[in-house]
């Protein structure tokens, strides 16, 4: 069937951050009607959204409330209230992704069970209901505790090196992984739209900031070889098909130091790992996620340049009405495109913003984001 521009769906999405902020401006584009639904009144997209509702995701009557008036219900936060998603999907709503890969996803111990059912390639791991259970793992260690559910942007994730560090870590359900050996960590982003068609984003790689366990810094494409990058798509890939999702998956993978790929993580949605495709490919990853829930032809997902991308987050030491020293001096280098995220009050290790680099190689992309780490402090 013919699809006509009078066709596209009343999107509802839970979540009003950068993320969301994001979706909206590449939906203005098409013209895509969005309104957003967060907790705080100062989200991100409450001035951008057609319209915007304050209230909790995790509630059930609000986000039932919330999704009777749209026509497409998606999300930019996974840890919304499922049981409502699922309410309004037996009432004839459309939910992408769909609610019960929320519900798998949302629990680590459950993706790691889904991965190893299905064969894809993960650390090894093992599930505890406590801090005390770790006693009985000692012989496994060293390795990384993860909550169950609740962890996001680096928090819920715990490196438990010996018996000494137990004490540290978290009591309650969870799993703890295998520490692995790695030589780099790269991330693909795929999407599939509601017909089947499914597409990737080429691999990026990414470095970590040491104390926040969150993307810092990545740079497309990875330096891997041709037999690497197109392991890590196939994986992705694969991935997304088995689970019959619709939209944007983002796999966060370790490559070991003897060339396996392994998933670290997913998340079911636009993801930080590509805030780069704004700037530096033919389509970004919210029009992806937007034409696959949609129903659309996804975008072409090529790039031309080398790009980079480093997280702006506030500065330790300041909390209060942000400022954005040396934004001027950044701007005024050929290729650096910062993005603000609409947050009046900055936090330690808040994100505040991102900044994408584009040049004509590698150690251009490199050059420039060392400089732009240099000049620009977010404080207050």
């Amino acid at each position: 069937m013919e699809f006509m521009y009078q066709d596209l769906p009343k999107i509802g999405l839970l979540g009003g951050g950068q993320l969301g902020r994001m979706l909206l401006q590449a939906g203005i584009d098409l013209d895509f009607q969005i309104s957003c639904l967060d907790p705080d009144p100062e989200a991100p997209c409450h001035r951008l959204a057609h319209e915007f509702t304050q209230g909790s995701f995790q509630d059930f009557d609000t986000v039932y409330q919330f999704g009777q008036s749209q026509d497409l219900i998606s999300i930019e936060i996974e840890h919304v209230n499922i049981d409502a998603l699922e309410k309004l999907a037996s009432e004839g709503k459309q939910v992408y992704p769909q609610s019960h890969l929320l519900r798998m996803i949302q629990d680590k111990r459950t993706q790691k069970q889904f991965f190893q059912q299905y064969g894809f390639p993960t650390a090894d791991f093992r599930l505890i209901e406590s801090r005390d259970e770790i006693n009985q793992h000692l012989d496994f260690l060293p390795a990384y505790q993860k909550l169950g559910k609740g962890g996001y942007d680096g928090k819920g994730v715990q490196l438990i090196a010996n018996a000494s560090q137990i004490a540290e870590g978290f009591d309650a359900p969870g799993l703890l992984e295998k520490a692995v050996d790695f030589e780099k960590e790269l991330a693909v982003i795929v999407a599939r739209n509601i017909h089947g068609e499914v597409k990737a984003f080429p691999a990026v790689e990414m470095v970590f900031h040491p104390v926040q366990n969150l993307v810092e810094f990545l740079i497309s494409p990875a330096a891997i070889s041709k037999e690497i990058e197109a392991q890590a798509v196939d994986i992705a890939t694969r991935l997304i098909q088995e689970m019959k999702m619709v939209g944007l998956l983002a796999v966060e993978m370790f490559l070991t130091k003897d060339g396996q790929v392994l998933i670290n993580e997913i998340a079911p949605r636009p993801h930080n790992s590509g805030h780069q495709t704004i700037r530096a490919n033919a389509t970004s990853q919210y029009e992806q996620h937007l034409r696959a829930i949609a129903g659309l032809p996804l975008g072409d997902t090529s790039t031309t340049v080398f790009a980079g991308m480093l997280n702006l987050l506030g500065e330790a030491g300041y909390t209060g009405k942000v400022k954005y020293a040396g934004l001027s001096e950044a701007l005024a280098i050929p290729g650096v495109y910062p993005f603000l995220y609409g947050k009046k009050i900055t936090k330690p290790f808040r994100k505040m913003g991102h900044v994408s680099i584009i040049g004509d190689s590698r150690e251009e992309v490199e050059e420039k984001a060392n400089q732009v780490r240099k000049i620009i402090r977010v404080i207050s």
